[in-house]
């Protein structure tokens, strides 16, 4: 029996997802335990907290969410009405209030409603009290919910396409596994920082100038790190290998130089606008998706249309017989480097809007996604890439409705592991025999 390339591919890649969403269930078991407590990461080293009272009556039960960061925590208040959740970093939460636990007749009456923002003073400890009182409740109803983390969805999709468009590439030129993409989104948000508050320019320029600069990281790293070691023949594990090793020496490069906070690109507080039922945008957001779905038909064009791109997708077919039909193998590997890059560079850029934050390690976080869009969509396939990002950016929105958040990325993980079960070659990718 004969197994294909994408199959073997695939199988590596479902022992990594089994590994993974076993340790997510267990330690998200463990720690959505704490949750229930009317304290939460009072360990941490900041602390969001408040009281809940109708009329000097303190209301027991009340669910409390804090999130920003990409960090969220919830809880309940005690007896007393009160709650407290920890934080990691000194930075800006939003505090919610889950009103559909609040007793029949009250609501929150404040100005803003019952999501507030709040800012980790230079105590280290923010008070936010909610105004409870008589009152009818907004109830929002199941379908505008979904509709609406269907957009967000849409939006965080989109935003991961154009990373794991990128990574496809690569793989898909080179039978790399490229460990250090992250990185490459870590660089394109910190890029737009430095541009923004060192050279003090506007976001609208900031944006080309980080992509440009992470286009130019990738064309250093090919030329400096992976073409010699091509030379050298290495195989395709100890290439994998040292993209760990770089991935973990940049990491901790930035980490360095940008500290360990959190930081924010300009306009990242932008108010919201309601569009429709529940939900709402801000204009970063609709640009965010609108730059994206530009950016991805420009590509589409260049790699269906133009000479390279048709180049590239020969290489990924065979890059013997494209070597041997007089392409240039070694030029095009460069161009879809820098690409690639250049593609990283802007989705960290917009997952800075979406976290909201540049943090040194923001790259991480989003990784095994990036991978998990590029194996169901199938391994090295451009096309697959953006359908698998748009399944994962939908799966793990939508499953927040059902499950806590801390766990949403599960669902995408597990659906990744139904559908390799049944095709592991992915969604658009093919069978290849081997011999």
């Amino acid at each position: 029996m004969t197994l294909s390339k994408s199959q073997t591919g695939s199988k590596y890649w479902i022992q990594i997802g089994l590994l993974t969403t076993a340790l997510t269930l267990i330690f998200g078991g463990l720690f959505s335990t704490s949750a229930l407590a009317d304290e939460v990461g009072a360990d941490l080293p900041y602390k969001v907290q408040g009281n809940v009272k109708n009329e000097g009556i303190a209301l027991e039960g009340v669910r409390i969410v804090v999130a920003g960061g990409g960090y969220t925590a919830e809880t309940v208040t005690d007896a007393e009405g009160k709650w407290l959740i920890g934080v990691p970093e000194k930075a800006g939460y939003s505090v919610s209030l889950d009103q559909s636990s609040l007793p029949e007749g009250i609501a929150v009456v404040e100005e803003g409603g019952a999501e507030q923002s709040v800012e980790i003073g230079p105590s280290g400890v923010v008070t936010k009290n909610f105004f409870i009182g008589a009152g009818e409740r907004i109830v929002v109803s199941m379908l505008d919910q979904v509709i609406a983390r269907i957009v967000y969805g849409l939006n965080f999709g989109l935003m991961l396409g154009l990373a794991s468009v990128g990574l496809s590439l690569v793989f898909g030129t080179t039978g790399l596994s490229n460990f250090a993409h992250a990185e490459m989104v870590t660089f394109g948000a910190l890029a737009a920082f430095f541009v923004t508050s060192v050279l003090d320019l506007p976001i609208w320029i900031a944006i080309p100038v980080a992509v440009v600069l992470s286009g130019a990281m990738g064309w250093g790293l090919d030329s400096g790190l992976w073409r010699p070691l091509r030379r050298r023949g290495l195989g395709l594990v100890q290439l994998m290998i040292v993209s760990i090793g770089l991935s973990l020496a940049a990491r901790y490069v930035f980490q360095f130089f940008a500290s360990g906070g959190t930081t924010q690109l300009p306009g990242f507080d932008s108010p919201k606008i309601k569009l429709f039922g529940a939900t709402a945008l801000s204009v970063i957001d609709i640009a965010s998706m609108v730059l994206s779905l530009v950016v991805i038909i420009a590509f589409a064009w260049w790699l269906m249309k133009s000479q390279t791109g048709k180049a590239t997708r020969a290489i990924s077919d065979n890059p013997d017989l494209a070597a041997a039909s007089g392409i240039d193998v070694d030029r095009v590997i460069r161009t879809v480097w820098i690409i690639a890059a250049a593609l990283a560079g802007l989705s960290g850029v917009l997952w800075a809007y979406f976290r909201p934050g540049i943090k040194w390690d923001m790259g991480a976080q989003i990784l095994l996604l990036i991978f998990a869009a590029v194996t169901l969509g199938g391994l090295g396939t451009a096309f697959g890439a953006l359908l698998g990002s748009l399944v994962v950016g939908l799966l793990v929105e939508v499953s927040s409705l059902v499950i806590p958040s801390d766990l949403k990325y599960v669902g995408a993980l597990v659906v990744l592991i139904v559908i390799l079960l049944v095709r592991p070659q992915g969604i658009l990718g093919r069978k290849e025999r081997i011999g």
